[in-house]
C-alpha cells in the first residue's frame, strides 16, 4: 500500500491509532502502522516517561503524539504567570450550584468521597499554557508527527515542530476548519465524521471526507466510525490517503483499559454512544449512561465551557473510578464499538484491516472487471 502519508512517514500501512495507552502505539508502529500517543492525560513529566518508554520498545519505527491546544476555550484571555495561577482562577469561574448538582449526582448513586491523600489532576491539556510544556517534551523526542485534535495548532508550535523535521496534522470537522489548517502550515489534516469518539462535528464520515478532499492539497486522513478494512476501502474511495482510528485500539489485548470497561465495550451497539458536552464542555461522543442522561435532565445546570467543564468533573471521575457506579463510568467511544465483540492483539488487529482492505480493493475490481 503506497500513499503520500505512507511515503511521508516510511510505514507500510496508512493506519493512524491514536491511543493514550503506550503499548497499544509502539504495539501498532511495530506492525506498519503508526502508533499515536494521546498527551492529554500526562503532566510533561509522566509524558516524558511514556515516551522514554516507546522510544525504546518502537523498534526505530516511527510514531506521533497528540495534543489538545483548542483554538478558544474560557480563560484564554487571563494575563497568567503558571498553569498553577490559571488553575486557581479557574477554580473560581465554576458556580456552586453546579458543583452541588455533581454532588447530588454521586450521591444518589452512592458513590464516596476521595481519602484526602487521592488528589486528582484538575486541569489537563485543555489550554495553551498547559499544552504547550508537553509539545516540549514531545519534540525533545524521535517523533514523526504531532498532531492537534481541536482546531488548527498555534503557528508558532507548527514552525517549531517543522524546525525539527517533525509533521503536523490536525484534526476537522468541516471543509472550513481543514482550510484553516492548511493556512498554518498543517502537512495533514483528519476528516473526522460525526461517529467518531471523543470531541467531533455534526457532519458524518462519509458526507465530510470528499468535502476535505476537495478543500485542501494535503493528504487527508479519514476518521469517525473507521475499524475495519471495509471501512478503510470507503475512505480511501473518497479520496483519503490513510485512515486515523481511535475506539478500536480500547479494546485490544495491549490496552490498559479496565477489564469492566473493556466488556462494557464489547457488550454495547452502536446505539450506546451520545454526543455530550458532559465530559470536556464542548461536544464529545461518550458511552451513553445515567451520567450523560443526567447532564441533559430537566435538574441539570448545564454544562461549563472548556475547560471548566472538566474541573468541575474531575474528582467526580475519579470517585466514579474508585467505586462500584458503574451506571456512571462514562468514556470518550465512537459508534465502531457496535463491531468491536472480541478482544485481539493490536498487531492482529493491524493485519486484518489491512487483509479486508485488500479483499474489498479486489472485489470492487471483480465488479469493475479489471480484477
Amino acid at each position: 500500500m503506497r500513499t503520500r502519508v505512507t511515503d511521508m512517514f516510511g510505514i507500510e500501512f496508512p493506519v493512524f491509532a491514536f491511543s493514550h495507552c503506550r503499548d497499544v502505539v509502539a504495539a501498532v508502529s511495530r506492525a506498519g502502522g503508526m502508533g499515536v500517543l494521546g498527551a492529554l492525560y500526562f503532566t510533561p513529566e509522566e509524558l516524558e516517561i511514556e515516551l522514554k518508554w516507546i522510544d525504546d520498545h518502537v523498534d526505530g519505527r516511527p510514531y506521533g503524539v497528540d495534543v489538545v491546544m483548542p483554538a478558544s476555550y474560557e480563560g484564554a484571555d487571563l494575563d497568567v504567570d503558571s498553569p498553577a495561577e490559571l488553575v486557581a482562577r479557574l477554580q473560581g469561574m465554576i458556580p456552586q450550584g453546579h458543583r452541588a448538582f455533581v454532588e447530588d449526582l454521586l450521591a444518589r448513586h452512592g458513590v464516596p468521597p476521595l481519602d484526602g491523600s487521592d488528589s486528582g489532576k484538575v486541569l489537563l491539556g485543555w489550554t495553551d499554557a498547559t499544552a504547550r510544556p508537553q509539545v516540549e517534551v514531545a519534540l525533545r523526542h524521535p517523533i514523526a508527527l504531532l498532531a492537534n485534535a481541536l482546531g488548527p495548532p498555534p503557528a508558532d508550535v507548527v514552525e517549531q515542530a517543522h524546525a525539527k523535521g517533525v509533521k503536523v496534522a490536525a484534526l476537522a470537522s468541516t471543509p472550513r476548519h481543514a482550510i484553516k489548517q492548511v493556512e498554518v502550515g498543517v502537512d495533514v489534516v483528519v476528516a473526522q465524521g460525526t461517529e467518531a469518539g471523543g470531541h467531533t462535528g455534526e457532519i458524518s464520515t462519509m458526507v465530510l471526507i470528499p468535502q476535505v478532499v476537495d478543500a485542501v492539497d494535503v493528504p487527508v486522513l479519514a476518521a469517525g466510525g473507521i475499524g475495519s478494512g471495509r471501512q478503510m476501502a470507503a475512505g480511501m474511495a473518497l479520496g483519503a490517503e490513510g485512515v486515523w482510528t481511535g475506539s478500536i485500539w480500547l479494546a485490544v489485548e495491549e490496552a490498559d483499559t479496565s477489564e469492566t470497561v473493556r466488556q462494557r465495550i464489547i457488550a454495547a451497539t452502536s446505539r450506546d454512544t451520545v454526543r455530550s458536552r458532559s465530559w470536556t464542555g464542548k461536544p464529545a461522543r461518550l458511552l451513553k449512561n445515567e451520567w450523560t442522561d443526567a447532564w441533559e435532565s430537566a435538574e441539570s445546570p448545564g454544562t461549563l465551557p472548556m475547560p471548566l467543564q472538566f474541573m468541575l468533573i474531575s474528582d467526580a471521575l475519579r470517585r466514579i473510578g474508585r467505586s462500584d457506579a458503574t451506571e456512571l463510568a462514562t468514556f470518550p467511544a465512537g459508534q465502531i464499538i457496535g463491531a468491536m465483540n472480541q478482544v485481539k492483539p493490536a498487531r492482529q488487529v493491524v493485519f486484518e484491516m489491512v487483509e479486508e482492505y485488500i479483499e474489498a480493493m479486489e472485489r470492487l475490481g471483480r465488479i469493475t472487471g479489471d480484477g
